[in-house]
C-alpha cells in the first residue's frame, strides 16, 4: 500500500478505537489481551502514539525510551489519547518525505516517513480491533489490501529481527496464504492475493513473498481475519501439514 493510503487509515483506525473504547468504558475488559483493562490499551496505545510522533517531529536518529502513560481515566483519558493520535496524524501528514530519523525495521527502500506512516497505521489497526472487542459487537472489517500489507511487515519485518522468538531446533519451512474473502463462509477458498514462506531454524525466520519450496504447514484464511489470526488477536483460518508449526507461532510469536 502507498503512504497515504496507510495514513488515512491511521487516522480511521485512530478515531475508531477512540469510538469503541468510549462506548466499552474504561474498566471493561479488553478479551485479546488478558489482563488489561480499555484504560491499559488507551494509555499504552497513547504512548506509542507519542512515542512515534516525537521521532518524525523532532528528527531523533537514536533510539529513545517510550514515556510513562498518564494517571488518568475515564473522558480525561480519552481526551488524552485523541489528541496524541490527532497530533500523530497531523504530524506524519506534515513531515518532509525525506526526514531523517531512526528505525527499527524499515523495508529495503522505504523512507523513515513510510515505515513510521506503516508501523502506526498497524499498530492502531490491531489494538481497534481490541477496543472493538472490549466493546462487543461485531468488528469493523480489515480490508484485504491493508491485511495483507501488515501480514508481510509481521514477517518480512518484525519477526525478521534478532528478537523473534519463533525458532525451531531443526529446519521447518512454514507458509502463510492470504485469499480474498469469497470462498466458502468468506473465509479460505478465495483467490489467492500473497503468499509467504518462512524458513524456521534456530535463528530468526527468513521470509520471503512466494511459494518456493514445499512447506511443512500452511496457514491460510481469507486476508483479514489472517492479518488477526498472525496477531493472536483470532484463531487462525485454516491449517494444513503439521499443526504443531501452528501452535508455535501461536505461542511464540507475540510482539512485546
Amino acid at each position: 500500500m502507498g503512504t497515504a493510503e496507510l495514513l488515512g487509515a491511521l487516522d480511521r483506525e485512530g478515531r475508531l478505537l477512540a469510538e469503541a473504547a468510549e462506548a466499552a468504558g474504561t474498566d471493561a475488559r479488553v478479551p485479546p489481551c488478558p489482563g488489561w483493562r480499555v484504560r491499559d490499551l488507551l494509555r499504552h496505545t497513547g504512548v506509542v502514539h507519542r512515542w512515534a510522533t516525537a521521532f518524525v517531529a523532532d528528527a531523533h536518529v537514536s533510539p529513545r525510551p517510550m514515556g510513562d502513560p498518564p494517571d488518568l481515566d475515564g473522558t480525561d483519558l480519552l481526551a488524552w489519547y485523541r489528541a496524541g493520535h490527532r497530533r500523530l496524524v497531523d504530524t506524519l501528514t506534515a513531515a518532509p518525505d525525506d526526514v531523517r530519523c531512526w528505525t527499527f525495521h524499515r523495508a529495503p527502500g522505504a523512507s523513515p516517513l513510510a515505515f513510521w506512516v506503516r508501523r502506526q497505521a498497524h499498530e492502531t489497526a490491531v489494538h481497534r480491533f481490541d477496543a472493538e472487542a472490549a466493546r462487543g459487537g461485531e468488528a469493523t472489517a480489515v480490508d484485504a489490501g491493508f491485511a495483507v500489507d501488515g501480514i508481510d511487515e509481521l514477517l518480512r519485518g518484525f519477526h525478521a529481527r534478532s528478537r523473534s522468538k519463533v525458532r525451531t531446533p531443526e529446519p521447518r519451512v512454514l507458509r502463510v496464504r492470504a485469499t480474498a474473502e469469497d470462498g466458502p463462509g468468506g473465509d479460505t477458498g478465495g483467490a489467492t492475493l500473497a503468499v509467504w514462506t518462512i524458513r524456521l531454524s534456530q535463528d530468526p525466520p527468513v521470509t520471503v513473498l512466494d511459494a518456493s519450496e514445499d512447506a511443512d504447514a500452511e496457514l491460510a484464511g481469507a486476508a483479514g481475519r489472517l492479518y488477526l489470526a498472525l496477531w493472536n488477536r483470532v484463531p487462525v483460518p485454516a491449517v494444513t501439514g503439521d499443526a504443531s508449526l501452528a501452535a508455535l507461532w501461536r505461542n511464540t510469536s507475540a510482539i512485546v
